[in-house]
């Protein structure tokens, strides 16, 4: 049952994406169809009128092209905001660390020193909570890694 389940789920999936390759020829052949009546519509111009075309067709695709660049660039700005707010972010978390390892080396030592002497205790069974300042947590837990 879960075989035919699975098999009829690919089966779906299948016959869905040939459904879509299916519209895409389609949309395709379309447009071959618009581009071939265009080409021979230009034929039966005169050569100024063929310049002329030409140049309006080409105009209307570099205008598009233009769109499409600038809705870009404007993705491109807004990610651009976007990361330089999370960098002022993460530049002010990085500060106030800094300023926190500034302020207090000498108790860090201090509590560096107990930790020391209570991993030295090793033959002793010790069992329950463990008391610490929360500013201690990184190096804690850095301890209780290595």
């Amino acid at each position: 049952r879960l075989l035919e389940a699975q098999l009829q789920d690919q089966r779906r999936e299948h016959e869905e994406e040939v459904e879509a390759l299916k519209n895409q020829v389609d949309a395709m052949q379309e447009e071959l169809e618009k581009q071939q009546q265009a080409f021979l519509q230009t034929l039966q111009l005169s050569p100024e009128a063929q310049v002329e075309f030409g140049l309006q067709q080409e105009i209307t695709r570099l205008t598009n092209e233009n769109l499409d660049l600038k809705e870009l660039l404007e993705k491109l700005e807004k990610n651009e905001k976007k990361l330089k707010k999370q960098l002022k972010i993460y530049m002010k978390k990085v500060q106030e660390f800094e300023a926190f390892q500034a302020t207090a080396p000498a108790e860090r030592r201090q509590h560096e020193r107990h930790m020391q002497v209570a991993v030295q205790r090793k033959e002793k069974n010790f069992q329950g909570m463990l008391e610490y300042c929360k500013e201690d947590e990184p190096l804690l837990i850095r301890n209780l890694i290595t």
